[in-house]
């Protein structure tokens, strides 16, 4: 026995990690550390005597030599004795110096040692200096132990090392022997069921507490371990851009110790440790028989030579140093910082040593560290050089024991070693030293071995090289593939077959291409499947495409025929298309035809062709062989019966395997028969996969199974394996039937199988299983009897136990069987016996000998009934008559450890149970490195896959932590998609949970996960998208992110995914679309893209279209077929214009159908139209039903020559039903078609059918037809006309026919709808209000937007100002709020204002009305002054009413709560407004909520309107994704942003796009369309960047933008470019019909270039209808300025008048054109000459007259021409109806004042005609006012509301005198209109109507004027006085209207405005000052002024008085000062 003192020696080397190596040293002498101490001289050298003389008995270990070991095996063996006195020795040195802490120190000063520190202390110095020298004799000792592994050196066997010999234990005949004696003894084991239990229980306690001490045992070794492991396997994380690299599986089980994940390897575990040690083809057999033959062993991959170098170099990698972890991401950083993890002080003392050290010094540690363990694995895993196979004498090996430096890593010294490539294609290369070369110079290996071919397939060549596809392809794999991957080369260069290797690297790198060509052709099928090895790469080919032909070949050879080839030119380009797609007829008519060949021959181009023709004619091109007839291969029927070709079969299988499927896979017969061949073992794989497979009805005989018989075992796992469905619902899904089977104990593994089938497996089961061995108590039923109750019971639910415990049991037996309920257990028994005794017989005359008496015997079967141990494991291996004892072993182990684990569940306390998992966890992370050392292959990593998915599943159901969950998926989203692949359908399972997180994922994370996922996980996660979508609620930016991805990374690797991928293509944006792979010749993709485009939206569909062009050139369609749109589908009818334009004629006749079942834009539609129409002239009525619509857009001369034929009447229903969808067509297509018919010539004849068929046409037909219609007719019509927008002329013709019925009026007046604009205000006025009021809720019912104050409504102002004001007069009005809510918008404020407390009083309805701004602001001043709490606590449920809140107010509710949440709730209520806020309140709202933290958070809360009221200065601060917010937000409503000045549209696009980075290269698609409305807005050098690709393809999205004077120039520029349409003279028809409005862009100069057959009246009235209907379209209506308009206008009138003939010189000459009415509405009055307007015949005059008199351009020219055509009509102006008055409209302004006074203006319709006219002076508004007096009967006093609204600008007309009598109240309610005009009045005029509105009956005093009233008011705000103006607050100053400002007088703005004044404007406000006004302002009050209109310039600038931050720049004067102080300073210092 050894002492103490050694012991304590060997326990301080060995806990010191053993052997230290000094990595700085030089030597290997001992170098210690000079140090103070208190030794005195002699005692320091009797120390180092004693230490040296220690040192001299180690060496002496060693043989005496200093500096080398021996491992002769020649030595007797290893003197200990020796050994241990000098461990004695040793100990006597060290005792002076150990002290009590020593040992806790140690792994202190283990680390100072290995990080090379020079001033770790004499204890280490003495430590490192004892270990190096004690190293030499443990090697020695370990070097011996190793060269006696060396096997007789015979040249069948290899030797190996000390590790791969001890571990295959299998082979030793000694190991046979003792488990055959443990095997016997188990066999012959026969326990009582006490000592059994008594046993078990042993067993138990002691295998608790051995699992309880191995806990604390191995808790600290393990530790280390994880550092250690933590330190060397870097688990990859998430950097700063969201990425992470892709961990493997040894990372991910380290990730998860680290994350807390119950990874469960403990089985997974066992079962590699027991195909280490017990491995089942290395033993004895059980059974030994003669069919029992020794399996030969497989050949190792590798050489043993190889397997150590290779470990060698792993340990090279694993020992450097540059990729090592940090120390926070190990457990000691959680141990540092006591986050609750529990260990033991030397691991704190180990973690605290490492968290001192630098970053070099760490390296250090792990170098050090890990060559340690390299030179104590070496002696074990390599082979000793002791076993020589060259001779017996074993050659001493002398190594000297240098220190482990990597010198190896050095490049020059690898160079010298033998790194030269260049000299590795002549020699032979040694596998060893390529992976050498691999490991230390990975740039330099790259990029001279991995870039040169010939070298690679030379390396290659060695197998043991096959490493190196995978090494290269990581840095090279495009290449690799290109050079290895060519399959048409792999028949000619593999004469046997081609390498598993090889096929595996193409197979993964470029799966997509070899599985094509393995599907496709069957010769590479059979070629590359011929290795049975191969057959795990069997592609799944039922989703791969059949061979496309080659596309156009017909058309191609078209050019081929060679008797015509002396009639055209013979090219080269024709040449070449011949010979390669006509070979052999080429051959045959060119090469065999000497005098053609000669002909072509004497071209010089042509020389190429005799060498071609040469060959040609020597070696033949074959014939075209008959066709393939598949049926006459495939004969199934015959294949039962005769031997099949194996090519035959896979030649079958490859083109028809439906059949195939059904007759041969189906067929186990004909499959069997087929299987007996090798060559056809692919077909397993291949008929496997199939759902269902037919089982012989005689197997499987499931009403047999219900009766209590006894059923082979075999039969039972046919039918479960091949007739699942059946299976499970008849015998799992049926307890009898399985009790019956499970009476064989050979059926037990239906148990397992049944429950992985049942919806709740285990628990049922478990219970009732507990319950029947309680009651089933066999042994005692001898003396207590079971009644029947029990009997059925056990026999029901235990038939294993019972069969057991009963029939062998006689006694028993007997007695059962004299009661007559039990007899039946007699029956039973006999047939059970009966199978047993014909099962033994037979597996008696199967087996010669045996182990037992019973040849039946099964000991693992045995031992789980004799244990009673619920083994899940099926014993069909360990029983079958070869099973070798290992297998049996195996069994046995495995059920005893799932017994005993279920039991320790509840005897482990949970921490030891965690350090045991923990453990286990290591241990497997430990295997998985050796195994990647190679040192043997265990397959650790096939065994632990299940285990691994089983416990992610486990962890996602567990976990909460998203990140977590995200980081597992990103991170290691490889490795998870290697486990998921399995053949499964995962839908039902709970590997589906893995699917599901996916979609847990935020949209902001979903790209990176979804980049690192694998093909068949993509696969997984679109079919269960698919099956759960309906229940799924994603957003669509999840969807939209999902899709793209998998686009852009998944679907270019894979094409079988796009089936599953398609359904979601909705999802898609147009650039992924855009850039999907060219698969448009796949027929499945073209198909299913077909099959979704309807669901698809525009912009998606273009998309497509713009994809599929790519394959489709204009010459392909050009020579393409006439099916060529039935061929293509859907998807051609998307197809960019300038391809779709090459259709012929037939090609669209033969596709009309697919054409016209899909959206084609109004130009394709066109295009058909006129292609179709103008080529064929006799298309019959069938084919003009099939045209439908598109028939409108023909030329109306190609449709004209149809009249008098049947095909005429469906042209004119197509026409009409065009009509009725609001398309505008060309006036004379219209007239010439529809209106040109005698039955109009006389209206009052035409039948009220015809006349409901046309009632969208009669306002074409104009008042002259209207007039002549009778009241009969009108009123049968009427509800049909009362939706028609008939002008207020033609309505008031209409009712005043009607009002001729008696009772029409009032009773009927709500039938109406759109015609109450005819009726005259007077009789509105006259009605009483409960007709008023059903008459409004009536037309309310038919239309909508009957009061619009910023456009046009349907009722007239003096109509909606006379019903409102009448029915607001009635106090029940409050209760009319539902009815009169569609007039809100114009009822006076001063009618709201006396009900406003009848308003409070219903609160909760009045807050749910559209009321304006200023009766908002009105209502809640009431509101606060009367319920000041209602604010407070309920401000929320003000509704409409938060428009008119305070500022005040506003700003205490976001300061009550200043949390985000209550800030977004009132932001809620702010976007949910009626109207537009004011101003103020936007500012308001902006300025509170900037000071908030949060501020830029609520941009989206804040909405459009209020975010585009924010500075640009704030704007331009916004980061990318708020800017992108902020643009999404302004695409979805445009209108707020063209609500904006041109200037701040402008800057804030100019921001936008410097923040998206847009200012530089091309302005391209994606670019512009992601600023859609705001792309015209960029600054001109980014805009004429544009892309002229896009801009040509997507004119029509272009169309509808909104460009200013600059960018129309652009535009016309671009569309002049010759990468457009080119010179303006080369445009044809398609052009015109392409740029369509754009062409009024045009400079003058150019547009008279254009071709005048071109410019025909049709053509000029299309681009005028298209232009006006942008005009009136949401954009065009706010788009423009006048000056815009302007220019526009010149250019159309210039248009019309040049192309007409108008410009010409001799004009007067010409016969002027009469322009028809109905043109003159498609165009304009005021494009045409005046001669032209008054030419025009009186009847088309007169239904044109209100056209003309609402022309805002014509000219004055033109009114007075216009005037005299009107008084030649109607005579002169006294004799003037009001109708006709009340259609002149700016054609009165050429009247005289003679003229004005004699006109009747009598009603309130001819007064307003004249009133909204803005161009009357100052003379004319006198006299019109006068003239309304006159024709009224009315003095000033009495003019009422309505009146005065129809007056519009002819109050200006009043004198001042006449203004002061107005009435103050009608004057009030007028207010509203008057104060949206701009008025011509003087400031005296303007003064006297404010003054009216000061009257105490109206809004009294101005000084309590609040904002409210200054915004109803308007304009009139410039009659204020000065000093009352200059008296204004603020708040009323917010009021003021920015026209009213622009309106005053500059003098006396600057005198009432000061520079205080002027800082509260708004930005809308000072926009309006005028340059008059602003030239007359102060240097103040421009300041100010400049302050408000460019806080961009600076920081934002609070006008309500306070400044956040500006920057004000120092004044002139400022500037001088300074400078003469500095000078003053300089000339005179001394002053």
């Amino acid at each position: 026995m050894w002492s103490a003192p050694a012991i304590c020696i060997v326990c301080i080397l060995f806990a010191s990690t053993g052997i230290i190596c000094d990595v700085e040293q030089t030597s290997l002498q001992p170098k210690l550390m000079q140090r103070t101490t208190n030794q005195t001289p002699g005692e320091g050298t009797k120390l180092e005597e004693d230490i040296q003389k220690v040192i001299d008995q180690i060496h002496s270990l060693s043989n005496g030599d200093t500096r080398s070991f021996s491992s002769s095996t020649t030595r007797a063996g290893f003197d200990l004795n020796t050994y241990y006195g000098a461990l004695m020795n040793l100990y006597n040195i060290f005792q002076p110096l150990l002290r009590e802490n020593f040992l806790d120190d140690l792994p202190k000063i283990t680390i100072c040692i290995l990080s090379g520190r020079q001033d770790c202390g004499l204890e280490a110095e003495l430590t490192k200096t004892v270990s190096l020298e004690l190293a030499k004799p443990l090697l020695t000792f370990l070097t011996t132990l190793r060269s006696q592994t060396c096997s007789s050196l015979t040249t069948d066997e290899e030797s190996g090392s000390f590790f791969r010999t001890y571990l295959r234990m299998g082979d030793s005949a000694a190991l046979s022997g003792f488990q055959e004696t443990f095997i016997n003894i188990l066999s012959s084991l026969s326990l009582s069921k006490n000592l059994i239990n008594v046993l078990g229980g042993l067993i138990d306690a002691t295998v608790t507490y051995a699992l309880r001490f191995a806990a604390l045992f191995i808790q600290v070794p393990m530790d280390y371990t994880r550092i250690a492991l933590q330190f060397g396997i870097k688990v990859p994380v998430l950097d700063e851009k969201e990425t992470c690299q892709q961990g493997d599986l040894q990372q991910l089980i380290m990730w998860g110790i680290k994350n807390n994940v119950s990874w469960s390897l403990s089985t997974s575990l066992i079962d590699i440790l027991l195909d280490i040690f017990l491995p089942q083809d290395q033993s004895a057999f059980m059974h030994p028989g003669p069919e029992c033959q020794t399996p030969p062993s497989a050949p190792s991959q590798r050489s043993i030579s190889y397997a150590e170098n290779s470990t060698m170099n792993y340990y090279d990698t694993l020992c450097d140093s540059y990729n090592l972890a940090t120390i926070n991401d190990t457990m000691c950083a959680e141990i540092l910082s006591n986050s609750g993890v529990e260990s033991s002080t030397h691991v704190v003392t180990f973690c605290e040593a490492l968290s001192s050290l630098s970053s070099n010094q760490m390296k250090n540690v792990w170098s050090n560290m890990c060559y340690v363990i390299q030179t104590l694995a070496s002696p074990l895993v390599s082979r000793s050089s002791d076993c020589s196979f060259d001779n017996a004498r074993p050659a001493p090996a002398t190594t000297p024991l240098t220190k482990p430096r990597r010198v190896a890593r050095e490049a020059s010294n690898l160079r010298q070693l033998a790194c030269n490539y260049n000299d590795w294609l002549q020699n032979n290369v040694d596998p060893v030293l390529v992976s050498l070369c691999s490991d230390n110079e990975r740039v330099e290996f790259v990029k001279q071995v991995c870039s040169d071919a010939v070298l690679m397939r030379k390396l290659l060549s060695e197998k043991m090289n096959s490493w190196l596809y995978g090494y290269c392809a990581n840095s090279s794999a495009d290449y690799m593939v290109s050079e290895f991957c060519q399959y048409d080369q792999w028949l000619d260069k593999f004469t046997n077959m081609v390498d598993t290797s090889l096929l595996a690297f193409c197979m993964s790198l470029d799966s997509v291409r070899l599985t094509n060509l393995i599907c496709e052709n069957t010769g590479f099928f059979m070629f590359v499947m011929s290795n049975p090895e191969h057959f795990q790469f069997m592609p799944n080919c039922t989703n791969v495409p059949p061979p496309l032909p080659i596309p156009g070949l017909d058309t191609q050879l078209d050019f081929c025929h060679y008797s015509e080839w002396h009639e055209v030119e013979i090219t080269n380009e024709l040449l070449t298309m011949c010979i390669l797609f006509d070979q052999s007829g080429f051959t045959k008519k060119v090469c065999s035809n000497a005098t053609f060949l000669d002909n072509l021959l004497l071209s010089a181009q042509n020389t190429w062709l005799e060498e071609h023709c040469r060959t040609s004619l020597s070696f033949p091109h074959p014939e075209p062989t008959e066709a393939f007839n598949i049926g006459m291969w495939c004969d199934y029927n015959t294949w039962g019966e005769r031997q099949v070709d194996d090519s035959v079969i896979g030649l079958c299988w490859q083109n028809d395997q439906s059949a195939f499927q059904k007759s041969v896979c189906c067929k186990q017969s004909v499959l069997e028969k087929l299987l007996q061949n090798p060559l056809n073992k692919w077909l397993i794989s291949v008929c496997t996969d199939m759902e269902e497979i037919t089982v012989p009805p005689q197997v499987c005989k499931y009403s047999d199974w219900t009766r209590p018989i006894i059923v082979d075992m075999t039969e039972v796992a046919l039918c479960a394996e091949m007739d699942q469905l059946n299976f499970t619902s008849r015998v799992c899904a049926n307890n009898t039937v399985l009790q019956n089977l499970l009476a064989n104990q050979d059926n037990t593994w239906l148990i397992q199988h049944c429950a992985n089938y049942s919806k709740d497996p285990g628990t049922s089961s478990n219970k009732s299983v507990e319950g029947v061995t309680k009651q089933c108590q066999y042994s005692s039923w001898i003396t207590s009897p079971p009644d029947a109750a029990l009997l059925a019971l056990c026999w029901e639910n235990d038939q294993t136990n019972f069969f057991l415990s009963i029939c062998p049991n006689d006694g028993l037996l007997l007695f059962l069987s004299r009661e007559p309920w039990s007899q039946w257990v007699n029956r039973m028994c006999t047939t059970y016996t009966t199978y047993t005794n014909a099962t033994t017989t037979n597996n008696n005359s199967n087996n010669n000998t045996s182990t037992t008496t019973d040849p039946n015997f099964c000991l693992a079967r045995n031992l789980v009934k004799e244990f009673n141990w619920s083994c899940p494991t099926i014993f069909a291996s360990a029983c079958q008559p070869c099973a070798t004892q290992n297998m049996v072993l195996q069994t046995v182990v495995r059920c005893w450890v799932d017994s005993v684990r279920s039991k320790m569940v509840d005897l482990l306390t949970p921490p030891v149970a965690r350090a045991l998992e923990q453990a286990v966890s290591t241990t497997v992370v430990v295997l998985l490195s050796l195994e990647e050392v190679q040192i043997t292959q265990w397959h650790v990593t096939e065994t632990i896959r299940p285990s691994v998915l089983k416990s992610v599943i486990n962890y996602f159901k567990l976990e909460g932590n998203s990140d977590n969950k995200r980081v597992l998926l990103q991170c290691f989203g490889t490795v998870l998609s290697r486990l998921l692949q399995t053949g499964r359908n995962l839908q039902n399972t709970d590997e589906m949970l893995l699917i599901k997180a996916y979609f847990n994922l935020s949209p902001s994370s979903l790209r990176p996960v979804l980049k690192e996922a694998h093909n068949h996980t993509i696969r997984l996660i679109l079919q269960y998208y698919a099956s759960v979508k309906d229940t799924l609620q994603l957003p669509n930016e999840y969807l939209s992110t999902m899709v793209s991805e998998i686009l852009q990374t998944h679907l270019v690797k894979d094409v079988t995914l796009f089936p599953e991928l398609a359904p979601m293509l909705t999802k898609a944006s147009p650039a992924d679309i855009q850039a999907l792979p060219p698969w448009q010749n796949n027929i499945n993709v073209r198909d299913k893209i077909n099959e979704i485009l309807k669901s698809m939206t525009p912009d998606q569909q273009q998309a497509f279209g713009l994809w599929y062009s790519k394959a489709l050139s204009p010459s392909s369609i050009t020579r393409g077929q006439q099916s060529l749109i039935k061929d293509t589908g859907n998807l051609i009818a998307y197809l960019p214009f300038q391809n779709f334009q090459h259709l012929s004629a037939a090609q669209l006749l033969d596709g009309l159908d697919v054409l016209q079942r899909n959206t084609l834009t109004p130009l394709k539609q066109e295009f058909v139209a006129r292609n179709l129409i103008s080529t064929y002239r006799n298309l019959t009525a069938q084919d003009f039903s099939r045209l439908g619509s598109i028939a409108c857009l023909a030329d109306p001369d190609d449709l004209y020559v149809y009249k008098g034929t049947e095909a005429f009447s469906v042209i004119r229903e197509s026409i009409m039903s065009c009509t009725r969808k609001g398309l505008r067509l060309p006036s004379d297509l219209v007239f010439n078609i529809l209106l040109n018919t005698t039955e109009l010539q006389v209206p009052s004849a035409v039948p009220a059918e015809r006349l409901a068929e046309i009632a969208l046409l009669l306002p074409s037909l104009g008042v002259t037809f209207l007039q002549g219609l009778s009241t009969s007719q009108l009123l049968s019509v009427l509800p049909t006309l009362n939706s028609i927008p008939f002008s207020p002329a033609q309505a008031a013709v209409i009712v005043d026919k009607l009002s001729s019925v008696n009772g029409f009026i009032p009773d009927r007046l709500g039938e109406l709808g759109s015609l109450i604009v005819g009726v005259k205000t007077e009789t509105l006025l006259m009605l009483t209000s409960d007709k008023l009021l059903s008459t409004l809720v009536a037309i309310s019912q038919h239309t909508q937007g009957l009061c619009l104050l910023d456009r046009k409504g349907l009722l007239l102002p003096p109509q909606a100002n006379a019903i409102a004001t009448k029915l607001w007069g009635f106090p029940e009005v409050v209760t009319w709020l539902n009815d009169v809510a569609p007039l809100l918008g114009c009822t006076p404020l001063i009618s709201v204002l006396p009900r406003k407390r009848l308003l409070v009083n219903s609160l909760s309805n009045t807050s749910t009305k559209p009321w304006n701004t200023q009766q908002a602001r009105g209502i809640f001043r009431e509101v606060l002054d009367t319920n000041p709490n209602l604010i407070k606590q309920h401000f929320l449920s003000l509704g409409t009413l938060g428009q008119g809140v305070s500022c005040a107010v506003l700003r205490d509710r976001f300061q009550a709560n200043r949390s985000p949440s209550s800030a977004r709730s009132i932001l809620a209520l702010l976007r949910q407004q009626p109207g537009l806020l004011h101003t103020s309140l936007k500012n308001c709202i902006i300025e509170v909520l900037y000071q908030f933290e949060f501020f830029f958070e609520l941009l989206e809360d804040l909405g459009v309107e209020i975010a585009l009221s924010m500075p640009v200065s704030a704007i331009k601060r916004f980061s990318t994704d708020m800017m992108n917010s902020l643009r999404r937000m302004i695409i979805a409503g445009p209108h707020h942003f063209l609500l904006l000045s041109r200037t701040k549209q402008l800057l804030l696009v100019d921001k936008m796009a410097q923040r998206l980075d847009m200012y530089t290269g091309v302005f391209t698609e994606e670019e512009f369309r992601l600023l859609d409305i705001m792309a015209p807005f960029v600054v001109d050098e980014v805009f004429i960047q544009v892309d002229r690709r896009f801009f040509i393809q997507n004119l029509d999205f272009l169309h509808g933008l909104c460009y200013s004077s600059t960018k129309m120039e652009i535009v016309a520029r671009i569309l002049q470019e010759p990468a457009a349409f080119g010179p303006v003279e080369n445009w044809d028809q398609t052009t015109l019909s392409q740029v369509d409005r754009f062409l009024f862009f045009l400079p003058q100069d150019k547009l008279q270039q254009i071709s005048l057959a071109l410019m025909t009246v049709e053509q000029i009235e299309k681009l005028f209808m298209s232009h006006h209907l942008w005009e009136r379209g949401d954009i065009g209506m706010l788009c423009s300025d006048e000056t815009e308009r302007k220019t526009i206008f010149e250019r159309q009138q210039f248009v019309l008048q040049f192309f007409l003939g108008f410009l010409k010189l001799n004009s007067q000459s010409l016969t002027p054109v009469v322009p028809t009415c109905e043109i003159l509405h498609t165009t304009a009055p005021s494009v045409w000459l005046s001669s032209s307007l008054t030419s025009m015949p009186s009847s088309a005059f007169s239904n044109c007259l209100e056209l003309m008199g609402h022309d805002p351009f014509l000219a004055s020219y033109q009114r007075t021409e216009v005037l005299r055509k009107v008084k030649q009509i109607y005579g002169p102006v006294s004799s003037f109806s009001q109708a006709v008055i009340s259609q002149l409209g700016v054609i009165a302004t050429q009247l005289s004042l003679d003229e004005l006074n004699a006109i009747r203006l009598t009603e309130r319709r001819s007064i307003a005609a004249l009133g909204t006219v803005s161009d009357w002076n100052s003379r004319q508004l006198a006299t019109l006012f006068s003239t309304v007096l006159n024709s009224t009967k009315q003095n000033p006093s009495q003019l009422d509301s309505s009146t005065l609204v129809a007056m519009g600008y002819i109050v200006c007309g009043a004198k001042t005198t006449e203004l002061r009598s107005f009435n103050p109240i009608e004057l009030s309610k007028a207010v509203l209109r008057l104060g949206r005009l701009r008025l011509s009045c003087s400031e005296e005029q303007l003064q006297a109507l404010v003054e009216l509105l000061t009257h105490s009956l109206v809004f009294g005093l101005m000084s309590s004027w609040g904002t409210d009233v200054f915004i109803e008011i308007g304009v009139l705000a410039v009659g204020i006085p000065d000093m009352a103006m200059s008296a204004l607050v603020k708040e009323q100053i917010e009021g003021i209207a920015p026209l009213a400002i622009s309106m005053m007088a500059p003098k006396k703005f600057a005198v009432v405005f000061s520079q205080e004044k002027i800082a509260m404007f708004s930005y809308e406000q000072a926009v309006a000052v005028t340059d008059n006004q602003r030239s007359v302002l102060s240097d103040l009050q421009k300041t100010a002024l400049a302050m408000v209109l460019t806080p961009w310039d600076d920081k934002l600038v609070d006008f309500r008085g306070r400044s956040l931050g500006l920057a004000l720049s120092h004044s002139p004067l400022c500037l001088l000062l300074g400078l003469l102080m500095l000078l003053t300073v300089l000339l005179c210092p001394d002053t």
